[in-house]
């Protein structure tokens, strides 16, 4: 269920790398209890996106506000609010399953006793009890984005930002990680997807927004795009609307290469 309060508000976010434009202007609203997909090639800005939403860069232009805090002057506020499931694990593949999870309690100074079942409930969530005191590095690549996403949720945040979180996956895995975006939606969670696989875009988002050459080229549900484009699937409206296909990769957007 949505509130009137957004979840995220985007007002004319513009960033550059050097004389390398890449968003240009972007405006968008999230509401609270959705799940918003963010669609575009490599180098769109997909990623750059999610780094100044979740306070890691600052935009160069316009603003963003987060659970109502402003992601420049209160980032503080904007970090207790979030969870970030990146491209790249952040799981310490030395530790084990439960060890990681626990690490994430201890930064997030949750008492034992909590942290013990929060612990707990998340390894049974996400199917890792019997892997749970072995070595991340013996996991699967499923198990191991299972692992990363519970780590995301040990603090409860309520709004999630997701960049790429099936590259890689096999079919059944990325269903896995579908299925727990579903439950989590169904939970109150706000979701902001960034993805190059438009089947997910189209199963999960309420909203979509297709991101090309560092601009919103078109926003809607997948239904309406798909009506825009004249198309049946999302792959049909974004080779209507960008003039290329989409060629899901593993590699991460060009633009990040910038700012590491």
């Amino acid at each position: 269920m949505t509130t009137s309060t957004p979840a995220i508000e985007v007002a004319g976010i513009a960033k550059s790398y050097g004389d390398q434009p890449v968003l240009r202007g972007i405006d968008l609203t999230v509401p609270t209890g959705t799940v918003y997909a963010l669609l575009g090639p490599n180098g769109a800005g997909k990623t750059t996106m999610v780094r100044i939403l979740s306070t890691l860069i600052a935009p160069d232009a316009g603003g963003a506000r987060i659970a109502g805090f402003d992601v420049v002057t209160q980032p503080d506020g904007v970090r207790r609010s979030i969870g970030v499931t990146g491209q790249f694990s952040a799981i310490d593949e030395l530790l084990t399953g439960r060890e990681n999870l626990r690490l994430m309690a201890d930064l997030a100074h949750l008492p034992a006793r909590e942290a013990a079942a929060r612990v707990d409930e998340l390894l049974d969530r996400f199917g890792l009890v019997d892997a749970a005191d072995r070595r991340a590095a013996t996991y699967s690549g499923g198990m191991k984005r299972r692992l990363d996403l519970a780590m995301t949720l040990v603090s409860r945040p309520r709004l999630i930002f997701l960049d790429e979180p099936t590259s890689g996956l096999d079919p059944r895995s990325r269903r896995d990680l579908w299925r727990i975006v579903r439950e989590l939606l169904a939970d109150g969670v706000t979701i902001f997807l960034t993805t190059q696989y438009l089947e997910e875009a189209d199963q999960l988002a309420h909203t979509v927004g297709l991101l090309d050459g560092g601009r919103l080229v078109a926003t809607g549900t997948p239904a309406e795009l798909k009506a825009q484009a004249g198309g049946e699937t999302l792959d049909d409206v974004f080779l209507a609307l960008t003039g290329h296909a989409a060629t899901p990769t593993t590699d991460d957007d060009d633009e990040t290469e910038t700012v590491r």
